[in-house]
């Protein structure tokens, strides 16, 4: 049996556009073992009545579920109810795809059960829903996914930024600064409840027919959406919601929103989501009182409901009023790590520095130095006075690691600064917040 690696991978269209000397603006992103040349340009020009027809064929392809499979290989390796592992499924990889190709060609392709997990919520006891699907049936929701999402990615809104290519939180949180600076001091902090749950199935597919009438793939869409879930050895059949972890789940909680998004720009409001968080920017209190009415009787439409005891105006001029939006806490002008974000990093740091360690420092260090880089990339456009005090916090856990290897007993003391400098860090690699900001700030 020949071997398949990532070179046997079909080319997307930037690498294909590379390659013919052409450039392919808009669609870098798309796969071309999906959308050729005329599947592009009849999207871009618009089909007869806007409705796909035809499209299950390019889901069973067998150069796309192998693209799809790449796709799964390389993210989460948590296991689903059948207990097949990604290796498991590579050992008789061509074996798994041409059976996965002949179902869902045919017709007989049933997803398996998924699997239900709880996850914590950072700075919460409350836990979050997870649902894990079986190897197969992610490689099949890729697969779906990359017929799917160009047809919709062209008609998303430009306030949406979760889950979509090109798109991310950094893109969302400049825009709020952008509309913070240009006077749009007056913040509806919105928090939707419990959303991937209570997503309505109807009304979902009627909005997905609206592109898509090519009853195989419809069919198979719905078999996602009524997937059994396996939670302590009981099966059930879910009514409404699409389940967080599943492949097809961002892309169909964009789509049942669009029309939320379209109706709020139409109306003129600078909303900013990023799937189910979102804000909603306005430069007075009458204009934030009728976009949060507004955007409540749309979400109301579709079934939804905003979390009462977690959405709020807010006055951002007024001493003391704040609001949170993608880990980040605005308030006075500025922003910085919200508190979940602070503690979610230092509960990190704690489970890698603990005082009985058997590694080196300069193996401590290297390890941490992993989760601080990480998470300053992300919080480097905070106020400057976030970054000090975590150096020092991330070096006294590192001095009282110091002190166990000495046998001194206790945490770091006063001391232990002149023992251990800053320098000695320094020396060992210590990624140092506050150096990586200043450095950030005079190369601004």
């Amino acid at each position: 049996m020949k071997a398949i690696t990532r070179e046997s991978q079909p080319a997307t269209v930037s690498a294909r556009a590379k390659q013919a000397g052409e450039a392919a603006p808009g669609w870098e992103w798309v796969e071309r073992t999906v959308w050729t040349d005329r599947m592009l340009e009849a999207l871009e020009k618009g089909v007869k009545g806007g409705v796909w027809f035809s499209l299950i064929d390019k889901v069973h392809r067998p150069q796309v579920l192998l693209q799809a499979w790449f796709q799964v290989k390389g993210k989460g390796r948590a296991v689903g109810s059948d207990h097949q592992s990604l290796e498991q499924f590579e050992e008789q990889l061509e074996t798994h795809l041409r059976k996965l190709e002949e179902e869902v060609r045919t017709g007989s392709y049933r997803p398996r059960p998924i699997r239900r997990a709880y996850i914590d919520k950072p700075g919460s006891k409350a836990k979050r829903p997870l649902g894990i699907p079986a190897v197969r049936d992610k490689v099949v929701q890729t697969a779906l996914k990359m017929v799917m999402e160009p047809i919709f990615e062209r008609e998303f809104m430009d306030t949406s930024f979760g889950f979509r290519p090109g798109r991310g939180c950094k893109d969302a949180l400049r825009k709020v600064e952008r509309l913070l600076k240009a006077g749009y001091s007056w913040v509806v902090d919105a928090d939707l409840k419990s959303y991937f749950e209570t997503i309505g199935h109807k009304r979902l597919m009627a909005e997905v027919r609206q592109r898509i009438a090519d009853g195989r793939v419809l069919e198979l869409i719905e078999s996602f959406l009524k997937q059994q879930i396996l939670e302590d050895l009981r099966l059930w059949t879910p009514e409404t919601g699409s389940p967080q972890g599943a492949v097809i789940s961002p892309l169909l909680s964009n789509i049942y929103l669009h029309e939320v998004d379209k109706a709020m720009k139409m109306a003129g409001y600078e909303m900013v989501r990023y799937a189910d968080d979102f804000v909603i920017l306005c430069q007075s209190q009458s204009e934030a009182e009728a976009a949060l009415l507004r955007v409540s009787e749309l979400l109301h439409e579709r079934g939804l409901s905003l979390h009462a005891e977690k959405t709020s105006l807010v006055n951002t001029q007024q001493p003391g009023e704040s609001f949170d939006f993608l880990g980040y806490h605005f308030e006075k002008g500025t922003r910085w790590p919200r508190k979940k974000s602070l503690k979610k990093f230092k509960d990190t740091i704690r489970r890698k520095t603990p005082r009985s360690n058997g590694r080196s420092m300069a193996e401590i260090i290297e390890d941490i130095n992993k989760t601080s880089e990480g998470w300053f990339e992300y919080f480097k456009h905070s106020h400057w006075t976030t970054f000090q005090p975590l150096d020092g916090w991330i070096r006294r856990r590192l001095r009282s690691i110091l002190r166990g290897y000495s046998k001194a007993k206790g945490i770091s003391r006063g001391k232990d600064n002149i023992r251990w400098p800053n320098q000695y860090f320094q020396a060992l690699g210590y990624f140092s917040l506050y150096e990586a900001h200043r450095a950030l700030l005079q190369s601004s």
